[in-house]
């Protein structure tokens, strides 16, 4: 047990203060059942809010012994908390932030298991069904807001990024928040909580009360990119394809920072997404910057995009090079017509009703060793399809970076290999390596060991 491990009974916020007594046994049966190794490791991630790394098997092994259990008490539920990181606290005070963020993660975790994944009712094969479900769990955690204009601008980009990187994060984040925007992210370190962070400042100057920081995550990656604090909404979705279909139903702009495979992972399914000819009146803000010293970084992506998915993939976004203030104007100007096209097509300004996601950006994907080698990487499919594919291609190499169950099945049984048409291979075995030089799968200071190999 670590020195400054502490234990605690604590009494949860939000949504949870007001539950009907069966809604308590039901949370609490839950939460003791085959719920309750996933609600542990989510709360441990949740704890160590704010803390350095990205090692999910270390934070679990050092706090091999933490444990919480929810309690069924005359005023609802209890916490019962043991063991938990010592960083969470101040005298012996849960902090109010990892509070509520400790209660969201047992919010959605529950709610998915007893009213979603166990409802009759639920079709989570059809597009319909598993738009539904990401609809009930954002408007379960309270994200959606009907009194809400078109003004949240997602933020997505590597947790792992070098200090200038950083600071121009911080920047567009300030620009943007100068125009009071909302901010949203994947509650991470690095590029997520960087534009929370220059937003919060800008927010403060022009006084804006009741802010969004929207924190989008999901059980496998949270142990590895633990919620930065500033964090004031945070939505855990079941997986990896619902989080990011409620990114891009939630958000009205977005903007991508240097990152790596999860970065890559993010462009390829927006652009997968917009390349359907359903989707083509449809604006969507889509921008892509960085400070001077990431120019070569855009440019590998960008040469990248318009060899697998050509100029027609290209043309969805545009490049910003060391430029806060013009991505945070392009984000006003994009999200104007965002609420005009909304508006006449009478749709939500908080949930993108008419966008259209096809199945393969819906279906969770496995990240064996069996379906990584049968991914169909070859330009011989209609351009969404490949999109899809690459994307789940990146979706396993992140989970061979971070996820435990993932890094232990490449340990036993070897690299991922990744094969496809020999141009496309080439191009991306040459991506990955640089990505690995320029320290964008692991945090600074640590050592990347590659989960995959490519193969021509």
């Amino acid at each position: 047990m670590p020195a400054d491990a502490i234990s605690a009974r604590i009494y949860p916020a939000g949504i949870l203060t007001t539950l009907t007594r069966t809604e308590v046994e039901r949370l609490r049966d839950a939460s003791q059942g085959n719920l309750a190794e996933l609600l542990r490791r989510c709360a441990l991630a949740v704890l160590n809010s704010g803390n350095d790394g990205d090692d999910a098997e270390a934070l679990l092994r050092e706090y091999h012994d933490f444990q919480i259990e929810v309690q069924q008490v005359n005023r609802g539920i209890r916490l019962e908390i043991s063991n938990a990181p010592g960083s969470a606290f101040v005298d012996g005070v849960m902090i109010q932030g990892i509070r509520e963020l400790l209660s969201a993660v047992i919010r959605d975790l529950v709610y998915f298991d007893t009213e979603i994944s166990c409802n009759a009712l639920t079709d989570l094969d059809s597009q319909e069904g598993i738009t539904n479900a990401v609809f009930e769990i954002l408007r379960n955690a309270q994200t959606l807001n009907p009194a809400r204009e078109p003004d949240v601008v997602v933020f997505w980009g590597g947790h792992a990024i070098e200090r200038l990187e950083y600071d121009y994060t911080k920047k567009v984040g300030y620009e943007t928040g100068l125009r009071k925007l909302n901010i949203c992210t994947g509650c991470g370190p690095g590029a997520m909580k960087g534009p929370m962070k220059g937003a919060a400042i800008a927010h403060a100057k022009q006084r804006v009360t009741g802010g969004c920081y929207i924190g989008i995550s999901e059980p496998g990656i949270i142990a590895a990119e633990s919620p930065n604090p500033i964090v004031n909404q945070l939505v855990i979705l079941p997986d990896i394809e619902k989080r990011l279909e409620a990114f891009v139903r939630l958000g009205h702009g977005f903007v991508v920072f240097p990152g790596g495979v999860g970065t890559a992972e993010e462009i390829l399914y927006l652009l997968g997404v917009l390349l359907n000819p359903a989707n083509e009146q449809m604006p969507f803000p889509f921008v892509l910057t960085g400070p001077t010293e990431s120019a070569a970084y855009f440019e590998q992506i960008d040469a990248f995009i318009g060899l697998v998915l050509g100029p027609e993939a290209q043309a969805k976004y545009q490049i910003i090079i060391d430029d806060p203030e013009r991505v945070a104007q392009a984000m006003t100007s994009g999200l104007a017509k965002v609420k005009a096209f909304r508006r006449k097509n009478r749709d939500a300004y908080y949930f993108n009703w008419l966008l259209q996601i096809q199945p393969e950006f819906q279906h969770p994907f496995d990240p064996s060793h069996e379906n990584m080698a049968a991914l169909h990487l070859h330009r011989d499919q209609p351009k969404h399809l490949l999109a899809a594919n690459l994307r789940r291609a990146f979706s396993g190499i992140v989970a061979g970076n971070v996820k435990p169950e993932t890094i232990k099945a490449v340990r036993e049984n070897g690299l991922f290999e990744i094969n496809g048409e020999q141009e496309i291979m080439q191009a991306l075995d040459r991506m990955l390596a640089s990505f690995v030089a320029q320290n964008r799968m692991k945090l600074p200071g640590t050592t990347y060991t590659p989960c995959y190999r490519i193969v021509s």
